[in-house]
């Protein structure tokens, strides 16, 4: 058997139940932390807390050689965690496919994830967000600046007046994460006076929402990572008001994107 599970945004407690019990259960723990990560917990946190050893394995280890974590899955109950919601990243549909493959019983158990919590904290409507992307660092791809295929999906997501949730890059082997002041700072080259909504350490118990130009946003500093960003579409009154309450969104700001 091997069973999915995503431990939620932010530390060892933010695991479901099912989760936990799940994790209970398990003969053996693999984990992987290059899609994400819990920024309120370490691997020692975590293998304490649920009284269980666990191999965190990099991208190598998962999709070019899972081979012994599915050897041990037919025989064995193994449990594959992740931070986020367990099947958001491809990289884990791959391995539950070759498991079934294989003949081996999967079960998927759902954490929280950040797109979820974006919409959540921030207050705008979940069913008006368009394509997601992932900003890079410059240096990750090569070239200056924001790629086109993430100015595009933008782009295109603004002309349907949907919002688009941001992911920032993660170089979890150098312990690196993009700040949403760096991330505000790239697409203000193209869009300075565009509202943009900063959510910090989402899950945590302190997240931070900040709404504001890209351009001011970028002179801001929001602490801690994880971090993420959401460029908004059309707003509905509704989340304009949201937006003012919980981001402290300007006036002015949110009137040129009201429907």
């Amino acid at each position: 058997m091997l069973t999915f599970i995503g431990l939620g945004l932010y530390d060892e407690r933010s695991i479901t139940v099912e989760g936990r019990e799940a994790l209970a259960d398990a003969d053996r723990a693999v984990a992987e932390f290059y899609t994400s990560h819990l920024v309120g917990a370490t691997v020692d946190d975590l293998a304490a807390y649920h009284d269980i050893d666990i191999e965190v394995r990099d991208r190598a280890g998962v999709e070019q050689h899972p081979d012994d974590v599915l050897d041990a899955a037919e025989d064995e109950h193994v449990a594959f965690l992740t931070a986020g919601d367990t099947m958001i990243s491809t990289t884990h549909v791959d391995l539950r496919l070759r498991a079934i493959e294989r003949g081996i019983d999967t079960r998927v158990i759902h954490g929280v994830t950040a797109q979820t919590a974006a919409s959540g904290l921030t207050g705008l409507q979940n069913y008006r967000f368009g394509k997601a992307v992932t900003l890079p660092f410059p240096y990750a791809h090569g070239a200056d600046g924001v790629p086109q295929s993430v100015v595009d999906s933008i782009e295109a997501n603004r002309e349907r007046g949907l919002h688009t949730v941001v992911y920032l890059d993660i170089k979890a082997d150098r312990d690196e994460y993009m700040t949403a002041d760096v991330a505000a700072e790239l697409l203000a080259a193209g869009w300075q006076d565009t509202l943009g909504v900063v959510v910090a350490r989402a899950g945590s118990p302190e997240p931070t929402v900040v709404a504001d130009r890209l351009s001011a946003l970028a002179a801001q500093d929001f602490g801690d990572p994880l971090h993420l960003l959401v460029i908004p579409g059309d707003l509905h009154h509704v989340e304009a008001d949201a937006l003012a309450t919980l981001g402290g969104a300007p006036d002015d700001v949110l009137e040129e994107s009201r429907i």
